[in-house]
């Protein structure tokens, strides 16, 4: 991972009462449901480690209700997501997990369902309002939501990721990090790629019209 800044550290203008179990938390679920394309109507919630043990006391399950109902990190609402949650129609389960050492001490693992669209996602608060998502639908990840990401899933064939790198090339901006994770040797890959500036929808529409190129999500900056 990268080194935080002195504002990492201090932390994000948030509602408390910990930049870890509440801003943290509110963004991973910002991150998730963008990943999904749409708030959900139902979600699992699994909380594990630090978090399994703490959620309640220090409002992690009210900060992943409200970032799940896409409210920022320092909105009043959250304080009342449960309710919000309700007049919304969002149907959730909270589950804990406390001694999984597979996974970092303050993780969650989103299951996030509209109508036929599913996600799994497993994100990790670093502190200071700093995260990571870990995983998405089994593939590692690895990307703090805090660039412009672009995640394609794509067949695993010669040359994509030169190609795929030229097209964002293409975009003036430049790529901040990059990572490929793959199920096996010429099965599905998944790109995982953080820009510092966006990319023209244009571009976007290009790559999704590749027969090879199966799903491909945008994520601008979850704090724009």
């Amino acid at each position: 991972m990268g080194k935080s800044s002195v504002f990492d550290m201090i932390g994000p203008v948030m509602i408390g009462p910990s930049s870890s179990h509440t801003a943290g938390v509110v963004r991973i679920a910002r991150a998730a449901i963008r990943v999904l394309g749409a708030i959900p109507k139902e979600a699992v919630i699994t909380f594990y480690n630090s978090f399994a043990r703490t959620y309640e006391g220090h409002g992690s399950d009210k900060a992943i209700l409200g970032g799940l109902l896409d409210l920022k990190t320092d909105d009043p609402g959250i304080k009342t997501s449960f309710e919000l949650a309700k007049e919304k129609g969002l149907q959730y389960t909270f589950k804990s997990i406390g001694n999984a050492s597979i996974y970092h001490p303050n993780t969650i693992k989103l299951n996030l369902k509209k109508g036929e669209q599913r996600i799994e996602v497993i994100g990790e608060s670093l502190g200071g309002g700093v995260i990571n998502i870990a995983e998405v639908d089994g593939f590692n990840a690895n990307f703090s939501a805090q660039f412009h990401t672009l995640i394609i899933k794509a067949d695993d064939i010669s040359g994509a990721i030169a190609f795929i790198s030229s097209v964002i090339a293409q975009e003036k901006t430049n790529i901040a990090t990059m990572s490929v994770s793959r199920k096996g040797k010429n099965d599905l890959a998944c790109h995982v790629i953080e820009m510092d500036s966006g990319i023209r929808s244009i571009t976007i529409e290009y790559l999704k019209s590749l027969p090879w190129i199966k799903e491909l999500i945008y994520i601008p900056d979850i704090d724009l």
